[in-house]
């Protein structure tokens, strides 16, 4: 596993204040005080007992669900209109361009996000490739895919779960035209994804060595336009410059403004990986991000 994830788990065991994470504790060892003298004359089991499934295990703001494999965070709904930068923001930072802000560390979802066992990447940066640093190379972002939905309770009051892509759509369309285009078959025009890249967002160290998770500072948690500091992103450049992405909400079926909902981040099932030269990890060093559409 990554240096940057190894850093993450240490600052989630800290969070947890010592949980126990383990799902049985070790047994009295024979002969230790409080066991008892005698042997057991009882023949052991033919097969072992079976384990329970893991219980849920919680970070302020967040449940993790193993036996569903996903993260659950205490969200609010915080914009039923306009253009989006952003699926979700921390609070306080970017609620006017964001749909929900979560009621989290973004570094503890990364923390939870890696206990089911997802694997970081990097966010589109930038990486020196001469030593004078006159030449870059743009490394675009990586990252095991992660399926974002919202959660909320429907008219009869039970609780369900829709993909963002719901809520989502160019900005230069509108509900109905959408549902014609899915109905003509295109596909690429008619439906946002909910599929993001796992990007990890950056450790950043300042000058008194301590280290700081970029998205909480930000606020940058799930983007759509290109940051260079999320913890989740879509595959590839998406610059508000260039004109590569534009987007906005699409209310039907939103909640109202300032209504909970969670925000389940599912890992999605890995394939194969690629051995050698082709299994891309972060580079070394400090690269820098790509400024473009930076606040």
């Amino acid at each position: 596993m990554r240096n940057k994830g190894k850093i993450v788990l240490t600052l989630l065991a800290v969070a947890m204040g010592g949980m126990a994470l383990r799902a049985a504790a070790r047994e009295v060892p024979d002969g230790s005080p409080g066991s008892d003298a005698k042997k057991p004359t009882t023949k052991p089991a033919s097969k072992p007992a079976s384990r329970p499934a893991p219980k849920n295990a919680k970070l302020p703001g967040i449940v993790i669900n193993f036996r569903q494999r996903c993260v659950d965070v205490e969200s609010s709904i915080c914009l039923d209109h306009g253009a989006l930068e952003l699926i979700a923001c921390t609070k306080g930072s970017k609620e006017h361009e964001s749909i929900v802000t979560i009621n989290a560390k973004a570094m503890h979802i990364h923390a939870a996000l890696l206990l089911l066992g997802a694997n970081p990447g990097n966010p589109a940066m930038q990486k020196p490739i001469n030593k004078q640093r006159t030449r870059w190379a743009h490394l675009p972002p990586a990252g095991d895919p992660v399926g974002v939905y919202l959660v909320f309770k429907n008219k009869a009051g039970k609780m369900v779960e829709h993909p963002i892509s719901n809520f989502v759509v160019r900005s230069d369309e509108d509900p109905d035209k959408m549902l014609d285009a899915k109905r003509n078959g295109d596909q690429k025009k008619a439906k946002f994804p909910h599929t993001f890249l796992f990007a990890g967002s950056l450790l950043h160290s300042n000058t008194a060595g301590q280290r700081k998770y970029l998205s909480d500072v930000s606020g940058n948690v799930i983007s759509i336009s290109t940051f260079g500091d999320e913890l989740l992103c879509l595959p590839g450049n998406h610059a508000r410059d260039n004109g590569a992405l534009i987007w906005s909400i699409n209310a039907t079926g939103l909640p109202r403004i300032g209504a909970k909902v969670i925000l389940r981040l599912r890992p999605q099932a890995k394939t194969a990986r690629k051995t050698g030269k082709a299994a891309q990890s972060r580079p070394a060093g400090a690269p820098t991000t790509l400024p473009s559409s930076k606040k």
